[in-house]
Order: C-alpha cells, then sequence, then structure tokens
C-alpha cells in the first residue's frame, strides 16, 4: 500500500515573522523541519548521496513496485510506493515519467557502443547504435504522450506542484528551511524536476549540446540532485572524443543521417516537452489570473489553490517557458557540421 502523505505533515513554522538585524524590518521566517524528522532525513539522505528533499530519483526511479511480480513493467501493473495529495493524477505523473525512463534504456546501453566505435574510427557500429539511439527517443516521445491519458492538468497544477516545489527560487518560501537539529541556518534545495533525470544530459554530452549560459547553469546544479553514480556517467561521457567531430571527419551519408536524426528526435522531444508544459502550467496558470481578476476564487476550482508564486516556475524553479525554449533553441544548433 502507497504511503501519503498529508497536510498535517507539512513542515511548520514557530513563529511566522523574524526581524532582519542586516535590513532592519521584519522578514517571513524560514519554516522548520523538526528535529525529529530532519536529522534521520539528512543521514539517509547523506548516505545516498542525494540532498534531503523530494528528487526525481526520491519521486520516480525508486518510487514503484510491480502489483504482480511476475506481470509486465506497464502502467497498470505498476504503482507507487509513496504518493502525494491529488489522487489518481499522482501515480499517472509518476509513473508516466517512469515510462519514459524506461523507454530510453536502449539509448543508454547504445552510448557505449557509439563511444568505442569512435575511439576505433568504427563508422558502421557507430551508425548502427545511434539508429538505435534515435528509435529509444522516439519511445520516449510516445511514452510522455501518455501524460494527457494519466494525469488532469487542473490536479497537477492546483495541488501536486505545491508539494514538488522546493525551498530554492520559490518566493513562497523565500527565508528558505531550517533543517533542526543539522544547520541553525535555513538551507535552499530546488524541488523535484524533470531536469534531475540523468537521461537529457547523457543524451546532451554525447551529441554534443552546448547550453547557453543560464540554462547550462541550471541544468549543471541539477547533477548534484541525482544520484552519484548518474552524475559519473554524465561526466564520463563528457571526456570522451567529440561525436560531432567523429561525423564531420567521417563525410559518411548514412553516419552523418543517423546522427542527424538522432538529434531530430531529441530535438521533436523537447518541443512535445514545451506542450506538455503549456497544458499542464500555462494553461491552468492563465485560468487561475482569469479567476483572480474576477474575484473568483474559489476551492471549487482546484487550480485556484496554487500559490500565485508558482504560475510561471517550474518546480525545479527555472522560469520554466523560456528555459524549455532555450534547450530547444541549443538543441537545434547541434544540425549545423560544417
Amino acid at each position: 500500500m502507497a504511503t501519503t502523505i498529508t497536510d498535517s505533515q507539512k513542515p511548520f513554522s514557530l513563529d511566522p515573522y523574524h526581524v532582519s538585524e542586516e535590513f532592519g524590518f521584519i522578514l517571513p521566517a524560514p519554516l522548520m523541519l523538526p528535529r525529529n524528522l530532519a536529522i534521520p532525513y539528512c543521514e539517509v539522505s547523506q548516505r545516498l548521496g542525494l540532498p534531503p528533499i523530494l528528487t526525481h530519483a526520491d519521486a520516480v526511479l525508486a518510487n514503484w513496485r510491480k502489483r504482480d511480480p511476475q506481470g509486465l513493467f506497464d502502467m497498470e501493473n505498476l504503482e507507487l510506493l509513496v504518493t502525494l495529495p491529488g489522487g489518481d493524477s499522482v501515480r499517472g505523473f509518476f509513473m508516466v515519467t517512469l515510462q519514459v525512463e524506461l523507454a530510453a534504456v536502449p539509448a543508454i546501453k547504445s552510448i557505449p557502443l557509439v563511444i568505442n566505435g569512435v575511439q576505433r574510427g568504427d563508422a558502421e557500429t557507430v551508425t548502427r547504435a545511434l539508429e538505435e539511439f534515435s528509435q529509444a527517443i522516439q519511445g520516449m516521445t510516445d511514452a510522455l504522450k501518455l501524460m494527457h491519458v494519466y494525469v488532469k492538468p487542473e490536479v497537477f497544477y492546483g495541488i501536486m506542484r505545491i508539494y514538488l516545489s522546493g525551498w530554492k527560487d520559490n518566493s513562497s518560501m523565500p527565508a528558505g528551511l531550517v533543517y533542526e537539529g543539522v544547520q541553525a541556518e535555513p538551507m535552499e534545495y530546488s524541488g523535484g524536476s524533470a531536469a534531475q533525470s540523468s537521461l537529457l544530459h547523457c543524451f546532451d554530452e554525447l551529441l554534443g549540446v552546448k547550453h547557453e549560459a543560464m540554462s547550462g547553469a541550471f541544468l549543471t546544479r541539477m547533477r548534484n540532485y541525482m544520484p552519484p553514480s548518474h552524475k559519473r556517467l554524465i561526466q564520463d561521457i563528457s571526456l570522451q572524443p567529440s561525436l560531432r567531430g567523429f561525423v564531420q571527419q567521417q563525410a559518411c551519408e548514412p553516419l552523418t543521417a543517423a546522427f542527424q536524426l538522432c538529434v531530430t528526435k531529441l530535438l521533436a522531444l523537447r518541443s512535445y516537452h514545451i506542450n506538455v508544459v503549456s497544458r499542464f502550467i500555462t494553461v491552468p496558470a492563465a485560468r487561475a489570473r482569469q479567476l483572480r481578476n474576477q474575484g473568483n476564487i474559489s476551492q471549487e476550482e482546484t487550480v485556484s489553490r496554487a500559490p500565485t508564486a508558482l504560475e510561471e516556475k517550474g518546480t525545479g524553479g527555472s522560469g520554466i517557458m523560456n528555459f524549455l525554449k532555450t534547450v530547444r533553441d541549443c538543441t537545434r544548433d547541434v544540425f549545423n557540421l560544417k
């Protein structure tokens, strides 16, 4: 049976305000996680090499079990270990994301084949591996489409995002969170985000996608929210000979076509992700603003429950649409092989 985090288990503060000696005026006090939760939470997180906040690895990669141990690894046979408020949409969101991760397995397996082929100068092996790679990315896009089947946008926007958002770059918690008994000063951590999945980081390093400064800094910071072995894998791929340079040097038509198809599929995945974010964040945010402007804030409208501070933010704290479009555009730049 899945464990549910309820409203009564949310962090609390003994004093809602404190006086800032530096600025001389009253600021919101940082919320506090009680020591009986904070100390073991931080100790376990340290052993795992993860920050003490809900991450992609927690909520997706390690948050499932099969109903029938001998059954298929599919939506109907999977359930959550730990869930959040939001009903069936919570299970749908995490399980669809897990299906996207599963679809990427052939792509991850093909990466060593690509690297070894480049090192040996074997264009044929690299071409075959890249063909497998592009098919897997298409599978990821197909899996992502299930989000529209299993998740209600108003529930994701109005309920789930509150629990997925962290206490960094979140104006709802500008003073951060104190982990009582761990550190006196408040700490800031970003909420769970798809950017914490190692998949696209690996793909970008392999294909030579170079991100602009702000987006690149955010993505690099998100690596600190991954299991240490995932972070090392990304680093190892980044140290290998350039696949893009190899494709340019070989000037082999099948190899070039296979490489460009990989970029095309990755670009399509990121474009589709933008569409998903539009439906699950941008459109509900517009509805919430409309309700506020009409003075019609009601708990009957689920989108009204989300704090206004989260309107244009991803759960990781980024300005979501600008970030995703910038990342997509940088992916498109890889097409230029001259």
